[in-house]
């Protein structure tokens, strides 16, 4: 009966360590990615252009100015209509002097009615620094509501975690 009984663990174990461990397969660095997303907009359609702007922080500083620590950052596109998608053209990722990063994509992309997808800076990734930001632009649509970009930074060490948001402000 024990060794059944340890067979059952061990069972259970590796089933619990495969879906702990479980990589999603989406990738926000990976043009694909952002490309399976990708829309055709009509010529003649009533969108305007609309710009965003999100602060994130890549790392911030700790104890004093000569010592930093990384964060991860979840950077959260959100649809808030019920009913419709949204169109987003845009999403460029800039340092803290304001240089370019990367441009995740510059080409139409569409979020479903209350879906949210999300940018994904890891932890290790501090080039951005402390006052990295975002550049989101989007098309507008008036009967519709704005879109919502927020920036959730995460970190822990040990027994110390750290967390904080925020949040997106229309620039155009």
């Amino acid at each position: 009966m024990k060794i059944i009984h340890s067979l059952f663990v061990v069972f259970l174990s590796a089933i619990f360590s495969s879906s702990c461990t479980e990589q999603k397969e989406m990738s926000s660095v990976n043009p694909v990615n952002w490309q399976k997303r990708s829309a055709e907009l009509p010529t003649n359609d009533s969108l305007t252009k609309a710009k965003s702007y999100l602060g994130i922080y890549s790392e911030i500083y700790s104890t004093s100015e000569h010592n930093t620590h990384d964060l991860t950052v979840t950077v959260s596109l959100r649809n808030t209509s019920a009913e419709d998608f949204i169109y987003l053209t845009k999403a460029a990722y800039y340092s803290t002097s304001g240089e370019l990063i990367r441009t995740y994509f510059d080409y139409p992309i569409f979020i479903k009615p209350l879906e949210t997808v999300d940018i994904i800076i890891e932890e290790s990734d501090n080039t951005g620094g402390t006052g990295a930001n975002f550049i989101i632009d989007w098309l507008d649509d008036s009967e519709l509501t704005d879109p919502i970009f927020e920036a959730i930074m995460i970190s822990t060490r040990g027994q110390q975690g750290l967390s904080f948001t925020t949040q997106g402000k229309r620039i155009q």
